[in-house]
């Protein structure tokens, strides 16, 4: 897929990669050409998300789960929280990009005929 400005700015919504206020996309997990990469390695736009989804896994880290000041508590994300969200969104949008990939072979979205198995 050619990587154009619209879908680097919908993949980047889509991987919740915003550039923060007064910030570069240097900020962010992807700059523009690791998402202009994505896109362009990638048939669908869902099956960009969802590569990028599995390299946001990869890019994790360990911080501090929780900490108190005073009588103040505070408790962060645990990393596997974090992995496993990761991870379910990769899932999902890979999920999608192997419906939307089956059904332009087959079909469409109100009749979808799958050819019979033969041997």
């Amino acid at each position: 897929m050619e990587a154009t400005t619209e879908l680097r700015t919908r993949l980047r919504k889509l991987l919740n990669e915003r550039i923060p206020e007064g910030g570069t996309e240097a900020s962010t997990n992807f700059t523009d050409f690791d998402l202009d990469t994505l896109l362009t390695e990638s048939d669908i736009l869902d099956s960009a998300v969802a590569k990028g989804w599995m390299e946001k896994a990869g890019l994790l880290q360990a911080d501090i789960e929780s900490y108190s000041i005073g009588s103040e508590k505070y408790d962060l994300t645990s990393l596997k929280d974090r992995l496993n969200h990761t991870l379910a969104m990769a899932k999902q949008y890979g999920a999608t990009a192997d419906a939307v990939k089956e059904i332009a072979n087959y079909g469409s979205y109100m009749f979808s005929v799958q050819p019979p198995e033969v041997l």
